[in-house]
């Protein structure tokens, strides 16, 4: 049952989750625009969302703003940079509830940016993995 009671707990869920969340392996595709770059945010070995970056500020990019550059990419650096990113995001005091997902969307923000939507279960309880992300991790990256 949807409650304000119960979106509450979805925040206070991913806010208490937030100091196990790391970065994945960088994932790096090549287009013809130049290259894009994101960092999926684990969370017990499950990804929970992916973090556009742009390498040529060695910051992450707001969610919905994919960038393409032309820079080279050192993946170390950007997973370091990702690391302390971590250390200073904070949960949106609000969420929205996606039907066809059954799960609250808690914005998780960095300075003012949201970088991240964590989808949490309808009772507000458990953080509900990307299940393709995790996926597409384990399938493209050998090592991490």
């Amino acid at each position: 049952m949807l409650s304000i009671e119960n979106s509450l707990k979805a925040i206070e869920t991913v806010r208490n989750a937030l100091k196990l969340f790391t970065p994945g392996p960088v994932i790096v595709h090549r287009t013809p625009e130049g290259i894009h770059v994101d960092v999926p945010i684990l969370y017990m070995d499950f990804a929970v969302d992916r973090v556009h970056f742009d390498p040529s500020t060695m910051r992450p990019s707001p969610k919905g703003n994919p960038v393409h550059s032309q820079v080279q990419v050192a993946e170390d650096e950007i997973r370091k940079r990702m690391e302390e990113t971590l250390e200073e995001v904070w949960v949106v005091e609000a969420c929205e509830y996606r039907k066809p997902e059954r799960c609250w969307i808690v914005p998780v923000a960095w300075k003012s940016f949201i970088i991240m939507h964590v989808r949490v279960s309808a009772d507000g309880e458990k953080i509900v993995p990307d299940y393709p992300l995790t996926e597409e991790i384990r399938r493209h990256i050998v090592r991490y």
